[in-house]
């Protein structure tokens, strides 16, 4: 009856946000604060019994209250049933994408392996993939293996493979993954442009460049069709080898493409602006940081090509995320950079966060603001035919109080 009691006033009293405030409060050590902290443990429990708020009781509602990971999903599940309630597949597979998203990757888990033991759910290849993903994250590479060992034969789809893959390539770990690709091929399943993703990804992550456009050969001779992230897995290797010549002919196969959409057409752009002001050519590919756990000279240019990746697709959230990451670093910011950024806020459209790149531009402490990258950038947009964000950029400059630009 306590905690009853306890969650109702909490439940009725509080919001979600200052509940999160108190245990916020909590890791600051306060002692008043610890108490309240304690009574929002008694209130986690309540829920995990079945004890809950008028308002918003439901099922999702009641497992995304568990703020500790170590309070069970299966639990709430358990109570929900016992209260005489139905539960859908599709309602585990969306809270369960919630959690994921959230990074609460044991509810997660949890919430899966219900649905395996209720043989009224017929799980997905992508019920089994997720599994695989969550299995890794939660337990590591090994028990992921064994639960991926241990599916029936009609569940060892192309799309579970793939999951298991992705694991090796975060993990980084190259001879696992090469082995599993070859056992994936010898199934002779059909494939997708994904699976072939993530082993470029692995090798993009370890440096292992010339690998990236071998996996594109078998690509192509398996006639699988290649994605955005092909290309841009497959453009960032040739970048960091400073191979510039084979980065256009990539660009003029793109342009080929019979599913070039608006956003590759975007892309394809973005990069030529990117090559045509000379980004690529004037790294110098000897220039490491001096810091062997930062980002290398290399990385950068690969970083610069996932920013504009997400220019041409249009993601703005994704481009602010990306550079608000490479800002925190401790790595020197060179011109090459802040111009990159420039061009796909520019394509997008959105002016006020050129003003604040430029701004931040010419405050920098590590490198000086250079008119001659500008200019050529401004070179560069009307040379694609986009002539009218290369007014948008002159006119910004001129704001910001910038000389020296040739005319356009």
């Amino acid at each position: 009856m306590a905690a009853r009691s306890i969650f109702l006033t909490l439940a009725r009293n509080a919001s979600k946000e200052r509940r999160r405030a108190l245990l916020r409060s909590f890791n600051s050590g306060s002692e008043v604060v610890y108490q309240e902290d304690e009574t929002g443990a008694q209130a986690e429990k309540g829920i995990e019994n079945g004890i809950h708020g008028e308002d918003d009781d439901d099922l999702k509602s009641r497992i995304f209250s568990l703020r500790l990971p170590k309070r069970s999903a299966t639990n709430v599940l358990h109570r929900w049933v016992s209260e005489g309630r139905k539960i859908a597949i599709s309602d585990l597979r969306d809270i369960s994408k919630e959690l994921r998203k959230s990074q609460r990757f044991k509810h997660a888990l949890e919430i899966t392996e219900w649905m395996v033991a209720h043989d009224e759910f017929k799980l997905s290849d992508s019920d089994y993939a997720v599994r695989i993903d969550l299995m890794t994250k939660v337990f590591g590479i090994d028990a992921a293996e064994r639960y991926f060992e241990g599916l029936p034969l009609p569940a060892k789809t192309s799309e579970t493979y793939t999951a298991l893959l992705h694991s090796y390539a975060a993990s980084k770990l190259i001879e696992k993954a090469e082995s599993l690709f070859e056992r994936i091929k010898k199934e002779n399943l059909s494939l997708s442009a994904l699976t072939y993703n993530e082993l470029m990804t692995l090798y993009m992550s370890v440096g292992q460049l010339d690998k990236v456009s071998l996996t594109v050969e078998e690509l192509k001779r398996q006639k699988v069709a290649p994605d955005l992230f092909t290309y841009n897995l497959w453009i960032s290797s040739c970048a960091a080898a400073f191979n510039i010549d084979e980065v256009r002919r990539i660009l003029d196969e793109m342009s080929l493409d019979p599913g070039l959409s608006e956003s590759w057409s975007r892309y394809v752009n973005l990069v030529k602006v990117y090559i045509a002001a000379g980004h690529l050519v004037e790294s110098d590919s000897s220039s490491l940081v001096e810091n062997e756990k930062g980002i290398t000279q290399r990385e950068w240019v690969t970083y610069d090509f996932l920013i504009i990746l997400y220019g041409g697709m249009g993601s703005k959230e994704r481009i602010d995320q990306i550079w608000k990451s490479l800002r925190l670093t401790k790595q020197k910011m060179i011109g090459r950079n802040y111009a990159c950024i420039i061009s796909s806020y520019l394509m997008l459209g959105q002016l006020k966060e050129v003003r604040e790149i430029i701004d931040q531009w010419k405050q920098s402490t590590t490198t000086d603001f250079d008119n001659s990258i500008c200019n050529r950038l401004l070179k560069a947009f009307a040379e694609v035919g986009l002539t009218d964000k290369a007014v948008d950029l002159h006119m910004v400059l001129i704001e910001k109080g910038c000389d020296n630009f040739d005319e356009l």
